[in-house]
């Protein structure tokens, strides 16, 4: 983990954003930032001096609906002493809300085709199966 972020409405944690290391490799990344060889020695270190990942985001759903929610995001990225923050959302197609907190639409992440999940799959596995997140980039050079 690389920092959280907490907001506070008076004395209650309405929110969280927590942001880790992103995985060394992920091809949407790769064709966005044009990288060769994203698994090497030099990339995988320019990648964690430059990118972090908005691994979650968490609101109270007191306040879900009020517009906080966007703001609080892009405040906790520009927070960020990187230049990039990177995140991924299984609800992206039908809720642009990483669009209105400043991100940018990548793509799909598409699963390969022919790829099954076996019969006695993992809970996990079974859920995930529809599953095709959508990948955002945010901009934070200033």
């Amino acid at each position: 983990m690389r920092r959280v972020f907490v907001l506070w409405h008076g004395p209650d944690a309405v929110g969280v954003c927590v942001f880790s290391t992103p995985a060394a490799s992920l091809t949407l990344r790769s064709q966005f930032f044009g990288l060769r060889d994203p698994r090497s020695g030099p990339a995988l270190a320019a990648l964690n001096e430059q990118l972090w990942l908005l691994q979650r985001v968490v609101l109270h759903p007191t306040y879900r609906g009020a517009g906080v929610a966007a703001a609080f995001v892009r405040r906790c990225c520009e927070l960020c002493p990187v230049p990039w923050v990177e995140t991924l959302s299984a609800m992206g197609r039908a809720n642009p809300f990483f669009e209105r907190a400043g991100f940018t639409r990548v793509g799909i992440i598409r699963k390969p085709p022919g790829r099954r999940t076996s019969a006695d799959g993992t809970e996990r596995e079974r859920k995930s199966r529809h599953s095709e997140p959508v990948y955002y980039v945010f901009e934070n050079r200033r």
